[in-house]
């Protein structure tokens, strides 16, 4: 990430936007707006970005802690991230501690860190599964921790034992297995909309010569579960699956506030 951002920097990326910086000194790089999606650090002198789109990190983390907190009374827990103190993640882990914390539950939380990939994930997972078979819950903040607990409560048929495990985003298998029952949930973190409106703030910045100004924007966060995980598994479309085929999709529930 830092090479490809240096890259673009030493490309001069665009030379449009000098008016740019000097009219917002501190808050683009030589020149070239800088907005950040996904993951955000507090803007100031080592993070000019001009804004930030992407999910409220530590808000989602607190609203699964609530929902854990909502299942689990009592018991060992299991909290993944696949690394700790990692800017898009550390704060949803942060969110779900303080949650189940607030809640008065008397759950005891362990954390895990599982790793930078599936397979050292799922590793971890299940070894702290077979260390800790009386546990009653196993949650993650990541992809891919969340895709391997998920095959951890099919392999093991936990769901029947009573335990509950859930997580973030949508992997193909973590969508399925919520589907066939083995995961009570997973968070959509909405990336179509982090990248677009992006995308959009940056060229409007941009054409506008910067009149049109940056704004923050909470892309939100959306519980997905078995009774609503079919047209995550029934469509494809740009907004979520593969294909880059432009469509209008036709809504397949009624709205709901």
């Amino acid at each position: 990430m830092v090479r490809t951002v240096n890259s673009a920097i030493a490309a001069k990326a665009d030379r449009r936007s000098e008016r740019v910086r000097q009219a917002h000194p501190g808050r683009a790089r030589c020149g070239i707006p800088v907005f950040a999606y996904n993951a955000d650090a507090p803007r100031g002198k080592n993070n000019p970005r001009l804004a930030y789109i992407g999910q409220d990190l530590y808000l989602s983390g607190y609203q699964m802690g609530e929902r854990i907190a909502s299942m689990i009374d009592s018991g060992l827990g299991a909290l993944f991230i696949a690394t700790p103190g990692q800017l898009n993640i550390q704060p949803r882990f942060d969110g779900t501690s303080d949650a189940i914390k607030k809640s008065g539950k008397k759950i005891d939380v362990q954390t895990v860190a599982t790793g930078t990939t599936v397979n050292e994930e799922l590793s971890k997972i299940k070894a702290f599964y077979l260390g800790h078979q009386d546990l009653k819950g196993m949650f993650a903040v990541d992809a891919g921790s969340t895709q391997g607990v998920a095959q951890v409560m099919k392999e093991s048929n936990l769901s029947a034992k009573g335990v509950h495990g859930g997580g973030f985003d949508l992997l193909p298998q973590t969508i399925q297995l919520i589907k066939e029952g083995f995961l009570d949930f997973t968070i959509d973190q909405q990336p179509y909309v982090q990248g677009f409106y992006t995308v959009m703030e940056a060229f409007t910045f941009l054409a506008s010569g910067g009149l049109v100004g940056p704004a923050n924007i909470n892309t939100g966060l959306k519980f997905v579960t078995k009774a609503t995980v079919d047209p995550y598994l029934n469509t494809s479309t740009r907004y979520e699956g593969k294909t880059t085929k432009p469509q209008i999709v036709p809504m397949s529930t009624a709205i709901k506030s």
